[in-house]
């Protein structure tokens, strides 16, 4: 999902108000010679998040495969400012843009990690770099979690505007924003599923929702509310602090696009108190001219839950009651052509479950359950596809909260999917580095990537391997649970594969390691950068 809050005991809370505010001082090496060269297409490589605008995350643009993939090696690492790394790269020939919390977005030598420009910004990075341009100017965008969308010259790091939606009092910019032409289409949660930790908060009021705004100027466009009914007063406690319903519905993740129908797509989170609605736990369709919602599909109905659901055993006064079991999408959705040549919209939600809908009407075409799900089961952050394999590639986290209930066996690890008929073909899983510590347990929150005949995933207990997209077979594999020297001269550790997943471009396998988020995670801050070795030199 882009994840949030609710997985936080409350000291894990007032830790993220920290980070926020907070650095690890990772303040990169000047490159001694700015590079001079022409500035390279920022678009070679990804178009956002999901590589694709469908959100595939397949990467058609490498040259890692089964039969090289042991040549992986090490080739830089860089100490980002925060244990809680979040951001995406975006990779061209000759850059690497980065975000680094507390500090800003980076833009780093490829060849040697050095800083070739800076812009500084304080605020916790929520998301992919995207490439834009606009009347021939190369863009940057990005969200800030706590504080918007930004758009930033590429050359520079010169700030073209910044822009937040005006509809929603306490917004949450925790999924990556997708441009297509002039337009920047933005999801948005809610800061109130945290918030209502607080039992003299009056929860809950707001919704989530989803904007456009214009890539030239930053201009508002158009903005959609996941829940259309306002909020009223459906009770109080301690008689004096007011209770308010519905609420909720928080968009986490990046939208995907069709250019057929110029349709976006996009899942739902659960209600933050009751009543609950019917536009929860659900995915949306809409017009990407004007937001006009065309299908709404809920999968799972009556799952209210919030963030003080973790705090003294599930008897918060704000924790809703009947408490639903926070099954969410908050893993993007993918647009999939099968071998049948038919689309299917793909949607994995934290019930471990995967569902196929038909992109036109919302019709569900078949589901598949991988695992037991729950709090910070099933799907995480998103999937992957290798459509000439016809195989979709789910990473199942499984992994439970202490004090939560977690009914049912976990089935952690990767599992590969007939994308017309959602039958698995093969599971790939192994036992958890340590037993009885929850940041040992084994399990695959992260996003997938994939590519030729591999696919590449990262677990909790700090793994990031190669797998073989055909049978999962393991090719490659890393151990991010130790020091690294960087490149910036920061203490970079290595910790649990978390958030947006590896990227891939040319010989190169990138990827943040280190997620002080859920459930105990070993933190760490290190960015690394591995490249093919020709081992004949």
């Amino acid at each position: 999902m882009n994840l949030r809050p609710p997985r936080r005991r409350l000291s894990d809370m007032l830790l993220l108000a920290a980070l926020a505010t907070c650095s690890l001082s990772a303040w990169a090496v000047p490159c001694s010679t700015p590079g001079t060269e022409q500035l390279a297409p920022l678009d070679d490589y990804s178009q956002g998040w999901g590589i694709d605008r469908r959100n595939t995350r397949f990467q058609p643009n490498t040259t890692i495969n089964s039969s090289n993939a042991q040549q992986l090696k090490l080739k830089w690492a860089y100490g980002l400012g925060s244990n809680e790394p979040r951001a995406y790269p975006l990779v061209t020939k000759n850059i690497i843009y980065i975000g680094s919390d507390g500090e800003g977005l980076l833009a780093l030598d490829r060849e040697t990690g050095c800083e070739r420009w800076r812009h500084v910004q304080t605020g916790q990075f929520g998301s992919a770099i995207v490439p834009a341009s606009a009347a021939g100017r190369p863009m940057l965008i990005f969200n800030i979690r706590q504080r918007g969308t930004f758009a930033v010259d590429a050359r520079t790091g010169e700030l073209i505007w910044h822009a937040s939606v005006s509809q929603a009092p306490v917004p949450w910019y925790s999924g990556s924003p997708v441009v297509v032409g002039n337009t920047v289409y933005v999801p948005v949660s809610s800061m109130e599923v945290g918030l209502a930790i607080n039992p003299l908060y009056g929860c809950c009021t707001t919704s989530g929702g989803f904007a456009a705004f214009n890539l030239t100027t930053g201009e508002p466009l158009w903005y959609v509310p996941t829940i259309d009914q306002p909020a009223t007063k459906t009770g109080s406690h301690y008689g004096l602090v007011s209770e308010y319903g519905p609420s909720g519905a928080a968009v986490w993740a990046a939208p995907s696009y069709d250019d057929v129908g110029h349709r976006l797509f996009f899942g739902t989170g659960q209600n933050y108190s009751h009543p609950t609605t019917q536009t929860s736990d659900a995915i949306f369709a809409v017009d990407a001219d004007n937001g006009d919602i065309l299908w709404v599909n809920q999968l799972t109905a009556n799952d209210a839950y919030n963030a003080s659901c973790n705090v003294i055993s599930l008897d918060h006064p704000n924790c809703p009651k009947p408490l639903g079991p926070d099954v969410d999408f908050g893993a993007a959705t993918l647009l999939n052509l099968g071998l049948d040549g038919k689309k299917r919209l793909i949607a994995g939600q934290k019930s471990a479950e995967v569902h196929a809908l038909d992109p036109m009407t919302g019709e569900l075409l078949w589901s598949q359950r991988l695992g037991r799900g729950g709090i910070i089961g099933g799907v995480h952050w998103g999937m992957a596809s290798n459509e000439q394999l016809g195989l979709l590639y789910v990473p199942i986290s499984d992994k439970a909260i202490s004090g939560f209930p977690s009914p049912g066996d976990p089935e952690p690890g990767l599992f590969a999917l007939d994308s017309v008929t959602g039958e698995i073909r093969w599971h790939h899983a192994r036992p958890p580095r340590c037993a009885g510590e929850a940041a040992c347990v084994y399990g695959l929150s992260a996003a997938a990537i994939a590519a030729n005949d591999i696919v590449v995933v990262g677990s909790i207990d700090g793994y990031l391997e190669i797998l073989d997209a055909r049978d999962g077979h393991s090719l490659w594999s890393h151990d991010a649970w130790r020091d690294y020297p960087s490149v910036n001269g920061v203490s970079a550790s290595g910790g649990g594969f978390d958030a947006h997943g590896p990227m891939l471009a040319d010989d190169l396998l990138l990827v943040t390691s280190g997620y002080f988020y859920v459930g105990d995670q070993r933190p760490g801050n290190a960015f690394l950068v591995f490249q093919l070795v020709d081992t004949d030199e």
